[in-house]
């Protein structure tokens, strides 16, 4: 299976797959957080014992304000949360008696307590090998630190002096550092150099399991999605480092920020705070910095959903120190430009574009022009309006369907809040395949499953039929959201078995794409699976 092709967007005419969407830090795990060690392994064997071709991930970077996947300190690095315990001690980097802890909770993610324990165990890993541990790791170290050299330093220095600052936003610090004086910002590299690498050995160590990670991966016929926020956060080494490619004012704080107007998300629209690009010194460079955010994730991942697609065609500008989301106004974004530069560096496109919200003839013209394949989210499906688009008699081919999102209820939930009415109204379109909120998650995965879509997929809450419990994210909510876990005893083997059914009857078991992508020819499947 490791010499499967990848099926690059546009999906072929007849291509059918599907996958589940779950993100790293909600896998069970007796460290408290999901990460990219034997859970993450354990989770693509239950995915290639169920047939599935795909696996779907928010995004990986360091999270910030909020703990948000969509609102990282860096575009380039990852996630030091995500670093296995268990591979550290495999590698003989660190004892098995350095990752003792306490018990932690099991179905959420207490992040003061993990930060406070994988920090922990970084800092012993960098003395462990400063003290000549895994000595034939020094190269590979060295060599890694120079080939990701055009974000490594600035993001582990900005990471080391948000601690001596006390996590302060960057625009709070010493004047000289937030204006980046070079002698400035040499003296400090000086007197911070201990921690510079132990902040850039910690992303060697991340980079080398994510490889391992795709390689299983890989080896069982699974591939993966990872997701690409539009906006980077204000308080992040990518502004600190690159003010010119935002629009920024003398004292280098945004003159406008990101949002979006009212929609079905949120009544108030959404006020979020990035700052707005300044896509004239983009374009000017060929759109470099963003391409090199796309091969960053793409090294970690086989497709990219780009999450708030429509920013691409034109994104909601609002004035710095706005109140609300509704006094802004649509400014173009670089549009057909942009794609073309990025076909002509990476020699594809491929990517999932996130194409929900308020959009407008351009965003879909965009879209289209490309060949880019869309989503359709069918707990958006049921207003009653025969030409409402996430309706299955609706569909292209060339998209993707989910049951729901991590920004949804899960299935479950939302169908439990709905009006008497209205799950009449779902109920009559499903043609009676049930009549309680218990059923709906599986019914919403037979649709989905069943429908033209070239791949379909699921949130792992709704394949395990969960409730308002497993929600991950409520848009517009500052706290409270990305906490979810799943526990190993969820993860019933009953729910896998119906998951792998499903996927057989509806023609979605994993395929391989012959290299004219034009003959599909089934997989061969085998029954001795390592778990």
């Amino acid at each position: 299976m490791s010499g499967e092709s990848i099926p690059v967007p546009p999906f072929p005419v007849n291509y059918r797959a599907s996958g589940i969407l779950l993100h790293v830090t909600s896998l069970p795990s007796p460290h408290g957080i999901g990460d990219f060690g034997p859970v993450a392994m354990s989770w693509i064997n239950r995915l290639n014992q169920a047939g599935q071709s795909w696996w779907q991930v928010l995004p990986l970077g360091p999270t910030g304000y909020g703990n948000s996947p969509y609102q990282s300190i860096s575009s380039f690095a990852g996630n030091p949360l995500l670093i296995s315990p268990d591979w550290l001690i495999e590698d003989e980097i660190l004892g098995t008696s350095d990752c003792a802890h306490d018990a932690f909770p099991a179905a959420i993610v207490d992040y003061d307590a993990i930060t406070s324990f994988k920090y922990g165990l970084l800092e012993k890993a960098w003395t462990n090998f400063q003290a000549g541990a895994r000595s034939d790791l020094r190269l590979p170290y060295k060599q890694f630190c120079e080939d990701q050299n055009h974000w490594l330093e600035d993001y582990a220095l900005f990471r080391v002096l948000k601690a001596k600052f006390g996590g302060a936003h960057y625009l709070e610090w010493p004047a000289e550092l937030v204006q980046r004086k070079p002698a400035a910002l040499d003296r400090v590299r000086r007197e911070v150099a201990d921690q510079i690498g132990k902040a850039s050995f910690a992303q060697f160590l991340l980079f080398r399991q994510a490889e391992r990670l795709k390689a299983h991966a890989h080896g069982k016929g699974i591939r993966l999605i990872g997701d690409l926020p539009f906006f980077v956060s204000a308080d992040s080494s990518d502004v600190w480092a690159n003010p010119e490619l935002f629009l920024l004012d003398e004292q280098r704080r945004p003159r406008f920020v990101a949002g979006v107007p009212p929609d079905y998300f949120s009544a108030q629209g959404q006020l979020w705070g990035n700052p707005l690009y300044n896509w004239e010194d983009l374009r000017q460079s060929g759109y470099r910095w963003w391409i090199a955010r796309l091969r960053a994730l793409l090294t970690h991942v086989d497709l990219i959903r780009l999450d708030h697609f429509r920013a691409f065609a034109a994104a909601w500008h609002l004035p710095a120190g706005a109140t609300t989301a509704e006094s802004g106004k649509w400014v173009p974004g670089p549009g057909v430009e942009f794609f073309r530069a990025v076909e002509g560096e990476l020699g594809t496109l491929p990517f999932i574009v996130e194409d929900l919200g308020l959009i407008t003839p351009d965003v879909y013209a965009l879209r289209d022009q490309f060949h880019l394949p869309g989503m359709r989210v069918l707990q958006f499906a049921f207003d009653g309006h025969s030409d409402n688009p996430y309706l299955l008699e609706n569909y292209v081919t060339n998209a993707v369907v989910y049951t729901g999102t991590h920004d949804n209820p899960t299935t479950r939930g939302w169908f439990e809040d709905l009006r008497y009415d209205q799950k009449e109204n779902v109920w009559k379109y499903l043609r009676g395949r049930g009549a309680k909120s218990a059923e709906a998650a599986r019914a919403l995965m037979e649709l989905a499953w069943s429908s033209v879509a070239s791949l379909a997929m699921a949130p792992v809450q709704d394949l395990l039929n969960l409730g308002r419990e497993a929600r991950m994210n409520v848009p517009g909510r500052g706290e409270g959201n990305w906490h979810w876990r799943c526990t190993e005893k969820m993860l019933s083997d009953s729910a896998f078995e119906w998951l792998r059914d499903l996927t057989k009857n509806d023609n979605r078991s994993r395929i391989l794409i012959a290299p004219d992508a034009t003959t599909l020819v089934a997989a061969q499947q085998t029954d001795a699976v390592a778990r």
